[in-house]
């Protein structure tokens, strides 16, 4: 499936100064067999022109949408292919399905977009064709269970991700289950990446005041 984000529109883009128009991806829950774990902690960080002091987080607000300094919420390395697990603001992406348009908005509680970049850890290519699932949970209950959309963006490039709404600040753990690149392959590829694998993550959430 091919995802096309809309701009926002340049107004935004000026006043936001952070660019952080993101978008989304695409998983298959049920590949979960064999899937291995691997564990990797949180770490905060933020792009370039992201960091944002209390006062201009609360000051800036366009069409309802605040700001998110972008975080990052998990790394990890899996026989190359570099995950990293990113949260930031949550804007309009638009689905497109081949041969019509679907828009998405986020709600009043989104609380981030999360975004997932797969490349190689070698070259930095982006790595298409996967699928990715994201489970966010709180004191052991799933508060966030969802499919990731494939994504392209003028300003993320391509990665996978959907809109989260958390129930508040605290404490999250991220679980992603990615999927095998399901598409011919060069030899280099040829033996990785052939069973899914399990990311988990810890990290601490504090929405935008």
């Amino acid at each position: 499936m091919i995802v096309f984000q809309r701009t926002i529109g340049r107004g935004v883009l000026a006043c936001a100064a952070v660019a952080l128009i993101a978008g989304c991806a695409s998983a298959n829950k049920t590949t979960t067999t064999g899937a291995a774990s691997s564990s990797a902690p949180a770490s905060g960080g933020s792009m370039a022109g992201m960091n944002m002091g209390p006062a201009e987080q609360k000051a800036i607000s366009v069409d309802g949408i605040k700001p998110v300094p972008t975080q990052t919420l998990a790394t990890a390395d899996w026989q190359g292919m570099k995950i990293v697990a990113r949260a930031t603001t949550a804007v309009p992406f638009v689905i497109f399905n081949g041969t019509s348009e679907r828009m998405i908005k986020p709600g009043r509680k989104s609380s981030f977009h999360l975004m997932v970049m797969l490349n190689d850890a070698h070259t930095g290519v982006p790595l298409p064709y996967a699928s990715v699932w994201a489970t966010i949970s709180k004191g052991g209950k799933v508060v966030y269970d969802e499919r990731q959309w494939p994504m392209i963006s003028e300003y993320m490039g391509p990665h996978y991700g959907n809109d989260v709404s958390l129930p508040g600040a605290g404490d999250y753990q991220l679980s992603l289950l990615v999927s095998p690149p399901v598409s011919a392959r060069h030899v280099e590829y040829q033996h990785v990446w052939l069973s899914p694998h399990k990311v988990t993550a810890t990290f601490h959430w504090r929405p935008v005041s």
